[in-house]
């Protein structure tokens, strides 16, 4: 049986792949571009895939294609219509990255409520050591304590987060796009209530018609001088446009992990505002630590392992 890695570079090169090894003739591809995906995959029965596009197209032309094992859990790249028609079984991975993107989260706000970076740059400047006192706060930082902390999105990882928070001394609310009420000790709240209450808000939803442009001018204005807001949803929640428009003009703090075009595009708006301080952009890390990139390949064996005793 032949197994094929289609962008294997997208889990990095510090993770082991050998455990496909147990399951027949492993072959990995750094990436696959849309004229190769035919070609890579071949006369393959299983294949892996995060980002690759596997569509009606590349089912006709591989018909010895009985698996589609997506290391991710969105799945909106492979056509899940087509493939049940064709008799192909799909899998995705859920739940792997839950602690990664929490963790990242959290380091998101307090780099920016910390203003960690600008400390940092003045020490390593040399600038600490021509002053005469022992400290030197010119730049404000806050604490988390005693914040409101506004989650967008309370799934596993909103969840996740909000304990967190909670345990730094915040007070949690929640606003939920599709409309769904959880049982927690949290407030559902509108999201107008929320921008204008909240003094940190973290955004952990999907992207759907629902939360597509969610967040934009008229929410940023809304939002409290000095607010944090944090993105590691998905790109397209949050108005990349009209969020540079108002970072310029307005005191609030934004992190973002995801962007709606990704990877980031040449001379993007967001790289030439006037507060870059105000400011972090990381590349899609949060999903990606190395316990989650372990536990994510792990996952993706498991669900080969029950395919084949089907």
């Amino acid at each position: 049986m032949k197994i094929v890695f289609l962008d294997a570079s997208t889990m990095g090169n510090d993770i082991d792949l050998s455990l496909f090894e147990q399951f027949g003739v492993f072959e990995t591809f750094a990436m696959t571009e849309m004229f190769e995906r035919v070609e890579h995959i071949g006369d393959a029965e299983i294949i892996l895939t995060n980002k690759v596009i596997i569509d009606s197209v590349v089912m006709d032309a591989c018909p010895g294609l009985k698996l589609i094992c997506i290391t991710a859990t969105g799945t909106n790249n492979v056509d899940l219509d087509y493939a049940k028609q064709k008799g192909i079984v799909v899998k995705n991975v859920a739940g792997y990255s839950t602690a990664s993107v929490a963790q990242t989260t959290i380091m998101l706000v307090l780099n920016l409520l910390s203003q960690c970076e600008y400390y940092d740059q003045y020490v390593k400047s040399g600038e600490w050591t021509k002053i005469s006192i022992f400290t030197h706060i010119d730049r404000p930082f806050w604490e988390i304590k005693g914040k409101r902390w506004g989650i967008i999105g309370l799934g596993t990882i909103g969840k996740e987060v909000a304990k967190i928070a909670t345990s730094f001394g915040a007070q949690v609310v929640y606003f939920s796009a599709s409309g769904r009420h959880y049982e927690t000790s949290y407030t559902q709240i509108s999201l107008e209530e929320m921008m204008q209450t909240c003094d940190v808000i973290s955004i952990h939803a999907p992207l759907n018609d629902k939360t597509k442009n969610l967040i934009a001018k008229e929410q940023f204005h809304q939002m409290k001088k000095g607010a944090i807001l944090v993105n590691v949803g998905r790109g397209g929640i949050v108005n990349e446009d009209d969020l540079r428009e108002v970072i310029d003009t307005k005191e609030i703090y934004v992190g973002l992990d995801v962007l709606a075009i990704e990877p980031m595009i040449e001379d993007h708006p967001l790289l030439h505002v006037k507060h870059p301080e105000r400011l972090i952009i990381t590349p899609h890390i949060a999903w990606g630590s190395i316990e989650a990139r372990r536990e994510l390949m792990r996952l993706v064996g498991e669900n080969i392992k029950e395919y084949l005793r089907h």
